[in-house]
């Protein structure tokens, strides 16, 4: 695990880019332990192959029963963040942001269009791809197929401190997301990096994690100095 740590407006937020793919129950824990402490960080990892049900999941969007995930490795966990099912793979890019949004008087819906937006201009700037949002189904597509996913989000807000967030499509090969509906769609919208023909190497992945989170950074809003009457 490699970490840099950056002092931005009033606070030291680390962010941390793990080699090894983290086990998803290891996050759950570490997520939990962020927010009772209130500890701000920004992790980007992969996962083992990983199924996740969200607070809204539809289990006719599972199709594929415990055993047969557990014969073909695939973990199976149902978290508390918003949305339906999705997948983590190798070769992902997955970012979890774990902010104090009451500290930073930050809204839910500035900290999601803070993350988005870095997503996409971090994007644009590896790999030249244009990304949008459709109001109707969170995540990222591409511009010229607005149809094909390839950013996954999913967010938990409690007690004004957030984690959980995005999975970025970079070389994975959609072994998992084969076996659901991801957020009720057809898993053969999801696209990578890889399958448009572009770098997806390790040197590229980092670029990638290095601009985002020097914009997301970049913008946050100061902790306000607390001042004794």
């Amino acid at each position: 695990m490699t970490s840099s740590s950056f002092s931005i407006n009033n606070t030291c937020v680390q962010a941390f880019s793990l080699k090894n793919p983290l086990p998803y129950e290891d996050y759950v824990l570490f997520q939990e332990k962020s927010r009772e402490n209130r500890r701000e960080s920004i992790l980007f990892l992969e996962h083992p192959l990983t199924i996740t049900g969200g607070i809204n999941y539809n289990i006719d969007n599972l199709l594929r029963n415990e055993d047969f995930l557990s014969e073909h490795g695939i973990s199976l966990q149902y978290i508390k963040r918003g949305g339906d099912y999705t997948a983590h793979e190798p070769g992902q890019i997955v970012t979890y942001v774990h902010l104090d949004l009451k500290k930073r008087e930050i809204s839910i819906s500035e900290f999601l269009d803070g993350v988005l937006e870095s997503a996409i201009y971090s994007t644009k700037k590896v790999w030249d791809l244009d990304l949008v949002k459709n109001p109707h189904a969170p995540g990222l597509y591409l511009s010229t197929s607005p149809n094909r996913k390839i950013l996954s989000m999913g967010v938990l807000f409690k007690s004004w401190f957030t984690s959980y967030g995005i999975a970025l499509n970079v070389s994975n090969d959609f072994s998992a997301f084969q076996c659901i509906h991801p957020c009720g769609q057809d898993w053969k919208s999801m696209i990578s990096v890889s399958q448009l023909g572009l770098g997806s190497g390790q040197d590229k992945k980092k670029e990638w994690i290095l601009a985002f989170q020097s914009k997301f950074l970049e913008h946050l809003k100061p902790i306000r100095d607390k001042i004794s009457t």
